[in-house]
C-alpha cells in the first residue's frame, strides 16, 4: 500500500510526463492480476486521477489510462467503485477535469475526434455488465447532456467516428442496458424508430461483438410480452432478423418456401449460418421468449419457423445450441389445446422442479 501511495504522488496531472507516464504504466501493470486489481480497488484516491488522466492533454497518457480502467472495471467490485466515485461527483465548470467517469466515457464517444471512443465504449461495456448497477448507469448516461437518440446515431453511423473507432461494443453496453425495462420502453417505441436501425446488425459479418450486443438487445425486449405482436408485425419483423442468422444453404420445396418470411426464401448455396454457438444460443432464447403467448406461437407457425429450426438441429453440433433449439421446438410442435395457455409465462413452476429441469438440462449438456 505504501507503494500504491508513492506512485500516486506521480499521477497528478501536473507531474513531469516521463514521470506521470512511468508511474501509470507501473499501475497498468498491476491490474494484470487479480490481487493487483484488488489492491487498486482499495485506492479511492488512484482510481480517481485515472479517470482525470483520461483526460490528460498527453493522448499517450489518455490510452494508458483508459486500459487501466478497462482492465479494473471488467471486475464488478472495480465497477462498482469507479461508479460510485462517478456518483460522487460534482459538476463544477471552473474545474478542468471531472471525475464523473461516465461522462467522460460518454463525451469522448460522442466526440467524432477522439481517439478513445472505443476504449470508452469497452468500459461502459464493463459498468453496465452487471444488473444491478444498470439503473445507476443509466441515471448518470442521462445527466450527460447527451441524448440516447444521439447515441444510438453514432452507433448506427458507418463512419461515425473520423479517427477509425467503430464503436462495437456500444453492442453489448446496450444490450446490457437493455436489461432495464426503463431502456426497453425506448427501444420499443412506437413513435420512434430505434429497435428497426438496430435488426439488420443481427448479420453484422465484421463483428461478433457488435452483432452478439444487438442480438443480446433484441432477445431483452423480446421479454416483454405486450409487445410481441408488434415486433412479429410486418412493421417490424422481428422474426425474419432473429432466423435469418440460424439459416443455413437448405433448399426447401415452394410450399415450404412460400411460408417462410421473405428474407428467408430461396437463400443462395453460400448462405452460412451464424459462427458463434453463444450467439446461436442468444438467438434461439428470444424466439422462445415470443412462443409465450398463442398469438407468437401461431405466428412462428405460419411463418415456418419449423423447418429452419430443423435443418439447424441436424447440422449442429454445441450442445447447448441443440438444448435451446429443442427448447422452441418443443412448443412449436405442440397444439394450442395441448399447450392450454394463452400466456405460458403465467405458469408458476415450483422450485423443486426448476432445480429438477435445470439439472437435466445441465446434464444433457455435460454428457459426453
Amino acid at each position: 500500500m505504501e507503494s500504491l501511495k508513492e506512485i500516486s504522488t506521480f499521477l497528478n496531472t501536473d507531474t513531469r510526463l516521463d514521470l506521470k507516464a512511468v508511474a501509470l504504466r507501473h499501475v497498468l501493470d498491476i491490474t494484470g492480476s487479480k490481487e493487483g486489481r484488488e489492491l487498486l480497488v482499495g485506492s479511492l484516491d488512484i482510481l480517481r486521477q485515472l479517470v482525470v488522466l483520461m483526460q490528460d492533454e498527453s493522448m499517450a497518457i489518455a490510452k494508458d489510462a483508459a486500459l487501466t480502467i478497462i482492465n479494473i472495471s471488467a471486475d464488478e467490485a472495480g465497477a462498482t467503485a469507479f461508479l460510485t466515485i462517478s456518483e460522487s461527483s460534482h459538476e463544477d465548470k471552473k474545474q478542468k477535469y471531472t471525475h464523473n467517469l461516465i461522462q467522460v466515457c460518454i463525451s469522448c464517444i460522442m466526440d467524432k475526434n477522439s481517439i478513445l471512443a472505443d476504449p470508452c465504449s469497452m468500459i461502459l461495456s464493463n459498468v453496465t455488465r452487471p444488473k444491478y448497477l444498470v439503473d445507476r448507469v443509466i441515471k448518470l448516461i442521462e445527466q450527460s447532456g447527451y441524448a440516447w437518440d444521439s447515441i444510438v446515431a453514432a452507433f448506427t453511423a458507418k463512419k461515425y467516428n473520423a479517427t477509425g473507432a467503430n464503436l462495437h461494443y456500444l453492442g453489448p453496453v446496450f444490450s446490457n442496458l437493455s436489461q432495464s425495462p426503463y431502456v426497453r420502453r425506448y427501444l420499443t417505441d412506437k413513435t420512434r424508430s430505434v429497435i428497426q436501425r438496430l435488426l439488420p446488425f443481427t448479420e453484422y459479418a465484421d463483428s461478433v461483438v457488435r452483432r452478439g450486443g444487438i442480438v443480446g438487445t433484441l432477445k431483452n425486449c423480446c421479454f416483454d410480452v405486450e409487445n410481441h405482436e408488434w415486433l412479429l408485425s410486418d412493421e417490424i419483423d422481428i422474426l425474419s432478423y432473429l432466423l435469418l442468422p440460424l439459416a443455413g444453404p437448405e433448399e426447401f420445396n415452394d410450399e415450404d418456401n412460400d411460408k417462410l418470411p421473405v428474407s428467408l426464401q430461396y437463400l443462395p448455396e453460400t448462405k452460412e449460418r451464424e459462427s458463434d454457438p453463444d450467439i446461436r444460443v442468444i438467438l434461439l432464447e428470444a424466439l422462445e421468449q415470443l412462443c409465450a403467448t398463442k398469438k407468437g406461437r401461431e405466428i412462428l407457425r405460419e411463418k415456418n419457423t419449423y423447418i429452419i429450426l430443423r435443418e439447424l438441429h441436424k447440422s449442429e453440433k454445441c450442445k447447448e445450441v441443440l438444448l435451446a433449439c429443442e427448447n422452441v421446438v418443443d412448443i412449436l410442435i405442440r397444439t394450442e389445446e395441448e399447450i392450454g395457455l394463452d400466456n405460458i409465462k403465467e405458469v408458476e413452476v415450483p422450485a423443486e422442479y426448476e432445480e429438477k429441469f435445470q439439472k437435466i438440462d445441465e446434464e444433457f449438456i455435460n454428457n459426453t
